[in-house]
Formats: C-alpha cells, structure tokens, sequence
C-alpha cells in the first residue's frame, strides 16, 4: 500500500481512549477512514473517528467481526484479544504491531524472559505465581513489585521499602526486581517498517509521581551526554529488531550512577514519552505510525525545539464531572500547547490531558513546567 485509497482503506484501532484519539487526530489531516472498537460508550474517539464499534476488544468474536471491517488494524492498548488478530492476518489483513509481539509484551514475566534471551540488559527478576509465593520466598528488601499482567498508567506497580509495605501487596502472578540505585529514567521511541527502514526519536527524560508512579513531567533532550544517548539509542535499536515487528516502540531505560543502562519495559504503541513529538518534532509519533501502517516513507523524526511535557492527571480527592482549574492562566503562556483527552469524568490520577511547552533554553521550559504542574488542577 504506498497511496491512500479513499474508498477503500479503512484503518482499525483497537482501543478509544486518548491515544487512540490523537491518532485520529492526526488521520483527520490525511482525510484517513478509522474505524475504533472501545467498550466504553463514551469513550474519546467517538466522535472523531467514521466508524464507532462499541464492543470488548478482549472477544475474541468481537475482535474478529470488527478487524473484518477493516484493511489495517493497530492498538492503542495491549490487553486485546490476540488470537483473533492472528486469525485475521491469516486472512491477509495487516496487524502492525504482530500479535506474538503483543502477547510477550503485555505479560511482564515473558517481556523480561525475552530480554535475557536475546542479551538485553535488564534488571534481574524473580517470578511468583501469587501474593502468598512472593510472601513464602521473599527477596531483599527494598524491591518493587509488578503485576505480570493488566498493569497500566501507574497500576499494578508496588514499591516495597520495609516490611510494613508487605501488608498491601498486590494480588495474582507477578514478579519482582530489586531497586538498585539509578540516576534517572530515560525513554526512546523507535520507529521502523517491514522494509528495514528504522528511525529513533531523541531520547527523553521522565520523572514519576512517587506515589501513582504516573509520568508528572519529561523533557527533551533528556540530560545525558551524548555518548550516554548513543548508548541508549543503540540498546532501543537492539530491542525493536529482537521483537522484529514494524511499528512504533517506545523502551524506557534506567541509567545507573556508574554509566550503566537496562531496559525497564517496552510498550508496542504510542506512548506517554512520546506525546510532546506533536509540537516539538519534526513528526509526531501518530504521524510516523500512519506512515508505517501505509507504507509511507519514514523522515527523521528530529527536535526543532527543547519541550518539556506535563501530564494532567486528576486531582486527588475529586471524582466527577471534570473542572479544569486555572486554564486562564496557562493559556496565557508563549509556546504551550494544551491537549484534552475529552473524558468527562474525572478521578484521583486519571489521565485527563497533557500540556507541551516548548522553549529555545529547556531550563526555562522547566521553570513554565513546574508553572503548569503547580497551577492547572483537575476537580470536580
């Protein structure tokens, strides 16, 4: 496919929440057909997006029924029914990401396993099988725990410092790795199609809210030097060829005090480190997605200006109709751009939106960052 075909190219997302939305977006400009399948009935894309399937993206009869709808079929969300995609690349429809890669993504356990199979730094880990295995074979304190599966937007992690934390330990199959002392966490976005064409996205920085463990704020450049960011990007390089499946990969990494990188996780789909390449990069990464879903050439995807990225989560406290407070105030600043996922309904942490600002010195677009993350508030 190397021209849009606009009677007959349908393009499928499985998946409608803000993700989801801002590939739309991004499709509208190209006069794009999308067809997204979400159970929520409200879900962001709706309105955007030509063709709504409201139905559990987990069915695998579902799944088949829509993909059969479509011409292409990408995701926005792991947690999707693969055994249906994969029948559905039988009858010739293009998945991007592949289904295998999907299936050893989306469980923890096996993403770290495929990382030590093909020499992948990564931290070392332990796999239980339940709450009561991790209590009966505990590893040194301080570690973290992790969901295997369903973990998302901060959920599923545990951080266990002491043994009062023991009481609140997360539920079902899991595995732990040690908290070995990092100097930051960085992130990577690779790009590359079924040609062997591959390009990479500048590294970036990202700092969590210690305790919904969410991205609060990144920036980019990340402050690495840069043979530090060579390092990096040749270790993300390594980690989208093992997988093997064109597509969009973002790989988030610890660097260590002494210099030393490991690939924390991967996820196989735009991503949360990547959202500021919409104002601050010569191609976002939902652009550089529906390039490689169309066969598309793929450009380098390079920074034009320093961004920081803050998160807009909701307010912890607050559940119900959603309020942005103290929007006056940061529309009044230069180069920030606001993104609203259109959730109606706020909740403590929810992901509600996302503000870009964008400076010719990345320290003052820090200082308007902090501005942000101090002034717009999300109630109720």
């Amino acid at each position: 496919m190397n021209q849009i075909d606009q009677v007959n190219l349908r393009i499928g997302i499985l998946g409608g929440g803000q993700l989801g939305r801002m590939l739309v977006q991004e499709a509208i400009s190209w006069n794009l057909e999308i067809f997204a399948l979400d159970p929520d009935p409200n879900a962001p894309v709706r309105n955007l997006v030509t063709n709504f399937v409201q139905g559990d993206f987990r069915d695998f009869q579902t799944v088949l029924d829509f993909g059969r709808l479509c011409n292409v079929i990408t995701i926005e969300i792991e947690q999707v029914n693969t055994e249906a995609l994969k029948k559905l690349q039988s009858e010739g429809i293009k998945i991007i990401p592949d289904p295998e890669m999907i299936d050893i993504i989306r469980d923890k356990g096996l993403q770290k396993q495929f990382y030590i199979d093909h020499e992948i730094e990564t931290l070392p880990f332990s796999l239980y099988s339940s709450r009561e295995d991790l209590l009966n074979n505990l590893p040194q304190l301080p570690f973290v725990q992790k969901s295997r599966t369903m973990g998302y937007d901060g959920k599923g992690v545990k951080v266990v410092r002491d043994e009062n934390d023991l009481q609140n330990l997360l539920e079902g199959p899991c595995l732990t790795e040690p908290m070995l002392p990092f100097e930051k966490e960085i992130a990577v976005l690779v790009a590359g199609n079924d040609k062997d064409e591959m390009v990479v996205f500048p590294v970036c920085e990202m700092m969590f809210h210690p305790e919904a463990n969410l991205v609060e704020l990144l920036f980019c450049p990340a402050a690495i030097d840069e043979a530090m960011a060579e390092k990096a990007v040749s270790l993300s390089k390594k980690v989208f060829k093992a997988f093997g499946s064109p597509g969009i990969l973002a790989v988030e990494m610890f660097v260590g005090k002494d210099g030393s990188i490991w690939v924390n996780e991967s996820a196989p789909r735009p991503h949360n480190s990547a959202h500021h390449t919409i104002e601050a990069c010569t191609i976002s990464q939902f652009e550089m997605l529906l390039r490689i879903l169309l066969d598309f050439p793929l450009i380098q995807p390079d920074l034009i200006k320093p961004a920081v990225m803050v998160n807009l989560v909701g307010t912890e406290g607050y559940t119900g109709p959603a309020v942005y407070q103290g929007l006056n105030e940061i529309l009044g600043l230069n180069e920030t751009y606001i993104h609203l996922y259109g959730k109606k309904i706020t909740k403590p942490y929810r992901k509600m939106g996302h503000v870009t600002i964008m400076d010719s010195v990345l320290e003052q677009a820090v200082i308007k960052g902090n501005f942000v993350l101090s002034t717009l508030k999300i109630i109720s």
